[in-house]
């Protein structure tokens, strides 16, 4: 059943936890374009530089400074108010997945929990919050800085006392159909390490259609140019090759879970909430 509005009738705050840079392009460009546009205050928080991730460039300050820049671009892009960087260590990941070894001393992996909470809380404190978006409990795929964001952006919403909590995701079941048709052209590609990413279908209880926002949504992602090159195989850089009304079709839904209304509400906007019985 829907909620008899979807939007409110004044503006609110939103603010966007990343883990690292580009993955507000990834997940959640569109809504915070759409939300900026309807003139909500986006604000857009990234816990780390993103020093550690793969790039033409050699991991370090250098490749953190340059993914920064890349971000601010991103977020200008979206309409965002304001970009705000926790100042952690990205964790980096192991080969094969789970958490790398060589990480720095102040990895956000290793962060105390309760403190990096305080941190994003003072942000949705100071900014009066309304909602929060983080990740879900498996950190999409699984990396190690990912399952952190739904840790302590939980707890950050707790102690702020923000109302709107909502994890951003992507619907694994359309995702695993896919998977599977392509193994029969690439036999080695596994599809087991899916199978538990993400959420279901059924878990998923907004699902919000940004296909008017497709092309601030791509320069979002053309925005992180160290991410896009270095690689034929790299996310970006084949998301970015998707001729215009194939990529509105494709990257035309974000989708989310919100805890405290049922499970598959069929929800359209990050403010709409189910009527109450």
């Amino acid at each position: 059943m829907r909620a008899s509005t979807t939007r409110p009738s004044a503006p609110r705050t939103a603010v966007f936890f990343h883990a690292h840079p580009d993955d507000e392009a990834l997940l959640t460009a569109g809504t915070m374009a759409m939300l900026a546009a309807e003139g909500h205050r986006v604000i857009l928080v990234v816990a780390t530089s993103g020093e550690r991730g793969q790039a033409d460039l050699a991991p370090g300050e250098a490749l953190g400074e340059a993914r920064m820049a890349e971000l601010y671009k991103s977020a200008a892009a979206l309409g965002c108010a304001r970009v705000v960087n926790l100042g952690y260590g990205d964790s980096g990941l192991a080969p094969g997945g789970g958490i790398a070894e060589d990480r720095p001393p102040n990895a956000f992996i290793d962060a105390d929990g309760e403190e990096a909470a305080r941190r994003l809380a003072a942000v949705l404190t100071e900014e009066k919050a309304d909602l929060l978006t983080t990740y879900d409990p498996a950190g999409g795929y699984g990396h190690p800085d990912h399952v952190q964001v739904h840790r302590v952006g939980g707890r950050a919403a707790e102690l702020a006392g923000t109302p709107i909590v909502l994890e951003a995701t992507v619907n694994r079941d359309p995702l695993l159909r896919g998977l599977k048709l392509a193994r029969r052209f690439y036999p080695q590609l596994d599809v087991r390490a899916f199978e538990r990413a993400y959420s279901s279908g059924e878990e998923i209880t907004h699902r919000v259609n940004v296909r008017r926002f497709a092309r601030q949504k791509r320069a979002s992602m053309a925005a992180h140019a160290t991410q896009a090159t270095g690689a034929d195989t790299r996310t970006l850089g084949v998301m970015l090759k998707v001729p215009g009304p194939l990529y509105r079709l494709v990257f035309g839904t974000e989708w989310y879970v919100r805890r405290d209304v049922p499970a598959g509400a069929r929800l359209r906007h990050p403010f709409e909430t189910p009527p109450k019985a």
